[in-house]
């Protein structure tokens, strides 16, 4: 037998049966540490003693959606100011439904990163009165349907999904609720304040307060007489019986008040004032409801006491219920003040949703967005950023996807797969321990990839990793040593990706475009120059026209090297890039001058295919950021200039607009003088559209044939 033939196989063997030797078996899985609102209180308790002694904290999110529209997504074409744009409404316009927060910590004594994994549920609702009635957000069906394919739990982040307030909603709730003014705001109908006297207008409300004088006055008597045995059933109708009931509030007898209207309240509430001074009207707020009661006392200074108990009352139950509001908040703010540093994985837009739903509104600029994002959070770390930064890293990837599951899967397959590292192996490997509760793995895997505490998990596994390839040594690390002035991860702290397309990296501490990455030695795809001063915007135009068919109708009037490129956004709008700046202009002014003339000649130019329908709107870069920067989003590019409220079709330059007005204005003068000051002034103005020789030759036929038509025209009409 030809044992030589067998040989692959038998190596292949043995090399399972010694990896099998020196491995262990798959640890059971346990699944991570799930925070919903019934046990958020302790979680966070837990979850201070392990961020206060982490050396970093993982973090990441599952969001509902990432682009409101097809041209909101990320295009080449895009510059640095709107890239962030859009970053900017994916943030205001989807919601946060998981919260990824782990915790790793250094244990020297085991040589290895300690993991607190959490993945909190959260959900925006409205637990306090503010201005807006409800929280409204969107979804993108395509990312609904990525969650549910991994088994989100929807029931359980609606149902108990942790609320919360940002700060400035915080601020907003204190002003309303713990301001002198805040009873009047819970309870407008009935409040502290002394106001003005209804007017009694109506025979039932003349009645009405009658009888509650009467009342009142026997009910205050009864009390001076030491009778304080309750309502006298012979003087007091049934329905009165079951609406009055003395109890004893802040040590004082009272009559709670149960079974009216608010109108009647406020009735009750002048007849107390105007006719009692020993009587005083309060609305209680309870835990859940509140508690309309007439109260005795004894002299001024008593009633004094009294409104400053209820007032201190009132205050410290609406401090109890904004802190119950602000909700998950408070981990952003426990992260924000442990001033740990924070790892994410390719994480601007976790970022932006973190200043939008937690701080405050996004800016409209980058440079407002870093400095507020830098003064709560001074050190991030885009493990994205690590992935290409660093030649070793690079090989050890492939050059695959620098996705978060392959990241994980190729630079820590123990943890990844189960498995302890086997004697075969000579790449040294980071050991990460988890803890969940009272619950141990040293190879754990929870199974539930796609879950926001499990990606922050293996966002932390693989910065660890990457760390180690950087070469930065946590054998020797101290507890005392801090990671974020560690020098060989200066270069690439604070430095996150803006665009993964064509690489654009936003530094946090300038808010400006970085530099290429340091020491990198990416093969990137090689990105057209793009001069944004070249580039016009495209909208409306007939449907039938593809990018390439919109250059050949521009290459034909303007000439065969005027364009550079065409790029679509939809099938409603393109960009072109012109060769010059110039030609931006002349195009502009020649689509305004065929669309005014809207004669036989012009519907023979090159462009009459382009301007067919008349809805061809034509405008400059900056158009394009305007129409970025609105907070509303149409499906497509052309409805949302519309809905912008762009009616114009041609926007000319700055420059151009006096010069076209002055051209406007010398050819009535000329229609009015002779055909030859026409035809004059019209070769003028064509000289001024297509003023390159090389470009004459295409069109120069099409120019005389317009001429003399428009020569004939006003020769006609004078």
């Amino acid at each position: 037998m030809n044992t030589t033939r067998h040989w692959p196989q038998r190596a292949f063997i043995l090399s399972r049966a010694l990896s099998r030797a020196f491995s262990d078996t798959p640890s059971p899985t346990f699944p991570l540490k799930h925070v919903t609102r019934s046990n958020f209180e302790s979680a966070l308790l837990e979850l201070r003693s392990h961020v206060r002694a982490a050396d970093f904290v993982a973090i990441d999110m599952e969001m509902t959606g990432v682009t409101s529209a097809p041209w909101r997504e990320s295009f080449e074409f895009d510059r640095f100011d709107i890239r962030y744009l859009k970053v900017k409404d994916s943030a205001e316009k989807f919601a946060v439904l998981q919260f990824g927060v782990c915790p790793f910590r250094w244990d020297s004594l085991k040589q290895s990163f300690i993991a607190h994994p959490h993945n909190f549920f959260v959900f925006a609702r409205q637990e306090i009165p503010l201005d807006r009635t409800s929280y409204e957000f969107l979804c993108q069906t395509t990312s609904m349907d990525f969650l549910a394919k991994y088994q989100f739990d929807f029931n359980a982040c609606i149902h108990e999904g942790i609320s919360y307030l940002s700060r400035g909603q915080e601020d907003e709730a204190r002003k309303r609720l713990i301001s002198p003014k805040g009873d009047q705001l819970t309870h407008p109908s009935h409040n502290l304040r002394e106001t003005t006297d209804l007017p009694l207008v109506r025979v039932a409300d003349v009645l009405f307060t009658e009888r509650m004088k009467k009342r009142l006055g026997e009910w205050r008597d009864d009390l001076l007489q030491n009778r304080v045995g309750g309502p006298q059933e012979e003087k007091v109708p049934d329905d009165l019986n079951q609406q009055f009931r003395t109890v004893f509030f802040k040590m004082r007898p009272a009559l709670s008040l149960d079974g009216f209207t608010s109108h009647q309240l406020s009735l009750i509430r002048m007849v107390t004032r105007k006719h009692f001074k020993d009587l005083t009207y309060v609305c209680f707020n309870g835990e859940s409801t509140s508690e309309e009661l007439v109260v005795y006392t004894d002299s001024e200074s008593d009633k004094a006491r009294l409104m400053e108990e209820v007032k201190n009352d009132h205050q410290r139950r609406a401090e109890m219920k904004i802190n119950a509001a602000v909700g998950f908040r408070h981990v952003i703010d426990l992260l924000s003040s442990e001033n740990k540093l924070i790892v994410g994985h390719n994480c601007i837009l976790d970022i932006a949703h973190i200043h939008s739903k937690f701080l405050a509104p996004l800016p409209s600029t980058a440079e407002e967005f870093v400095s507020c994002v830098n003064k709560y959070f001074p050190s991030i770390i885009d493990t994205k950023i690590l992935l290409n930064a660093d030649y070793t890293l690079q090989r050890k990837m492939k050059r695959s996807s620098t996705s978060l599951s392959s990241a994980f899967s190729l630079l820590c397959p123990e943890i990844a797969h189960g498995f302890t590292r086997n004697v075969l192996s000579y790449e040294p490997c980071v050991k990460v321990e988890v803890h969940v509760d009272e619950m141990r793995s040293s190879n754990w895997n929870s199974g539930a990839k796609h879950e926001a505490g499990y990606d922050a998990f293996m966002t932390g596994c693989v910065f660890a990793q990457a760390c180690s390839h950087l070469g930065i040594d946590f054998q020797l690390h101290s507890p005392s040593e801090n990671l974020t002035q560690n020098e060989k991860l200066q270069k690439h702290m604070n430095l996150l990706y803006l665009s993964w397309i064509n690489g654009d990296i936003i530094d946090l501490r300038t808010g400006n475009r970085s530099a290429e990455l340091s020491g990198s030695n990416m093969i990137r795809k090689p990105y057209r120059k793009i001069l944004f001063k070249n580039i016009l915007l495209l909208w409306g135009f007939p449907s039938k026209l593809k990018p390439s068919m919109i250059r050949d109708c521009i290459c034909k009037t303007l000439g065969p090297t005027s364009v550079i490129c065409t790029y679509g956004i939809d099938q409603t709008a393109v960009f072109v890039q012109f060769s010059k700046a110039e030609l931006v202009s002349d195009f502009l002014n020649l689509k305004e001058t065929l669309e005014q003339s809207n004669d036989a000649i012009s519907h023979l130019h090159p462009l009459s295919q382009l301007l067919e329908g008349g809805n061809t709107h034509a405008a400059s870069y900056e158009t394009y950021k305007e129409i970025c920067a609105s907070p509303i989003s149409k499906v497509l590019f052309a409805d949302q200039a519309e809905a912008v409220g762009i009616k114009w079709k041609t926007e000319l330059l700055p420059s151009d607009k006096e010069e076209s007005h002055d051209n406007t204005r010398s050819h009535l003068e000329s229609a009015m003088d002779s055909p030859q000051a026409v035809e004059k002034s019209k070769s003028r103005n064509t000289e001024d559209v297509v003023n390159d020789s090389s470009n004459k030759r295409f069109c120069d036929d099409i120019i005389d044939s317009f001429l003399k038509v428009e020569k004939i025209r006003r020769t006609t009409n004078l």
